[in-house]
């Protein structure tokens, strides 16, 4: 509940927001709703992590709210008005309305002031919601005042507001002072906000992610304690939470807590099943905290921004051990084909989470493929298994290497050094093909057309195999240009009978 420094504060504290939630809090003040900038939006602003996205909160009705945001905004969707929530865009021009200077004076503004562009809105109304213990959906009531509505959000962090028109500061629940100690509160007790959400655990892994703030010990308490609960919540909810926290700044910290409260066991069980127990008799390196360590170099070898088919391939690429390790009488411990057995895992939690299929195949594709520069010795391979090694990763060659380079954690640095100048030769072999034979498309030296045009035959599973027997032939020797692939397809058409 708020105290009295809080409301002291919530009085005296005054933001400056962008014009385009100033405007939009004056029409509705006019047709007789309260209207407040609430949220992420609050808490990033303060953060210095400004963006376009915005969220309100008012105490109209999603109809009444329709009737507003129509006439103003530039595009209006419907999609979330059955849980109270109407979206909306604004194009904004690029015209600024006050100096650089003007803005800092003012304390910090809420919202980008005078920014041109395409501000996404979300306007909700008052609200509580809780699920029940069967239910994957949450039961929505609206209520009546920003404090209640405040206090159903998942951390104080975000339960801060701006009321608009105007410029009052809303903390009934002490975010600020949270914001300030880069600490994650629930605002009432965390039991009760994790049982009207469960998803709410999930997010606060999240938010230790991206925001690199601890979790309070109340909240980590009861995370570890109502871990089940995660259970009625759909696979798409947690797999957008699990994204989020892949893709932000420290997902190692958001891993390691999903871990230690037992929520991994129940969305991702085979990242905690890496803990494989370790004996003073049997060597081989803690696969938990080397995965983590794998995702961690992979995030380093990033270079256009986040990469969620990098970053999952390098925390799964070795979730095939656990089913594969086998004690050896020399004291050493064999995962004998577990990237192949990884693969067909991956496979099994990405469907299961319901990710696209494109994902599951390039996710799966590198899992399966992380160990095979191992064979590849001091540089014994031949342009032909070089040419396999191509056209097996196919679009993901250069995640494949940024995987394979990322999968070296030895602390020996001699053995580490040698692994990368082999690595490297192995990328110098590959460019080299590729400059002289163009292995990015590496088809055989005659298309179907041209394989029936020579066998005079019409389509079908001959021109199938046909096509096949070439490829083998592009691979093994490089290209063969058109003759010598016609005479090869003749002597083989001929040993068909």
């Amino acid at each position: 509940m708020p105290n009295a420094n809080n409301a002291a504060r919530t009085q005296r504290t005054r933001h400056r927001v962008d014009p385009v939630a100033e405007d939009l809090g004056r029409r509705f003040r006019d047709a007789g709703f309260q209207l407040a900038l609430v949220g992420g939006s609050v808490r990033d602003t303060l953060l210095g992590r400004l963006g376009h996205d915005l969220d309100f909160t008012t105490d109209a009705r999603p109809e009444q709210v329709l009737k507003i945001l129509r006439p103003w905004a530039d595009a209006v969707w419907e999609v979330g008005i059955a849980f109270g929530t109407v979206g909306a865009r604004k194009d904004v021009p690029a015209v600024r309305t006050e100096s650089a200077d003007e803005a800092e004076s003012a304390g910090g503004a809420v919202g980008a002031a005078g920014a041109p562009g395409s501000f996404q809105i979300e306007v909700t109304t008052y609200r509580s919601e809780s699920y029940d213990r069967t239910s994957r959906k949450p039961e929505v009531s609206y209520g009546d005042t920003i404090e209640d509505d405040l206090v159903r959000r998942d951390f104080t962090v975000n339960a801060m507001a701006v009321a608009l028109p105007g410029t009052d500061f809303i903390d009934p629940y002490g975010g600020l002072d949270d914001l300030a100690a880069r600490r994650l509160r629930t605002p009432g007790t965390p039991e009760a906000s994790f049982s009207d959400d469960p998803l709410r655990m999930m997010r606060a892994a999240r938010f230790a992610a991206q925001l690199d703030f601890e979790v309070a010990p109340e909240v980590v308490a009861a995370m570890t304690a109502m871990a089940d609960r995660i259970g009625i919540v759909s696979a798409e909810r947690i797999r957008d939470e699990l994204n989020k926290l892949l893709l932000s700044d420290h997902p190692i910290k958001g891993l390691r807590l999903l871990v230690d409260t037992g929520l991994a066991d129940r969305v991702l069980p085979e990242l905690p099943a890496l803990r494989l127990e370790l004996d003073e008799h049997f060597r081989h390196k803690d696969v938990y905290e080397h995965s983590l360590t794998v995702l961690e170099q992979a995030i380093d070898l990033e270079e256009d921004g986040p990469d969620l088919t990098l970053r999952l391939a390098a925390l799964l690429h070795d979730i095939g051990k656990p089913r594969t390790r086998r004690f050896e009488q020399d004291g050493r411990v064999s995962f004998h084909h577990h990237e192949m057995v990884g693969a067909k895992m991956t496979k099994a939690r990405m469907t299961q989470l319901k990710y696209p299929n494109d994902l599951i195949k390039d996710v799966s594709r590198l899992v399966g493929l992380h160990l095979r520069f191992h064979g590849y010795g001091s540089g014994e391979w031949t342009d032909s298994a070089v040419r396999r090694y191509v056209r097996d990763a196919g679009p993901q060659l250069d995640r494949l290497h940024k995987l394979t380079r990322s999968d070296c954690t030895t602390r020996n640095k001699r053995k580490a050094d040698a692994l990368s100048r082999t690595y490297d030769g192995l990328e110098t072999r590959i460019g080299e093909l590729q400059e002289r034979e163009e292995l990015d498309a590496i088809r055989p030296d005659l298309d179907g057309n041209q394989i029936m045009r020579v066998l005079a035959v019409p389509p079908g599973p001959v021109v199938g195999r046909a096509y096949q027997y070439l490829l083998e032939l592009r691979l093994e020797n490089g290209p063969l240009g058109e003759e010598e692939a016609v005479a090869a397809l003749r002597e083989w058409w001929a040993a068909q009978g």
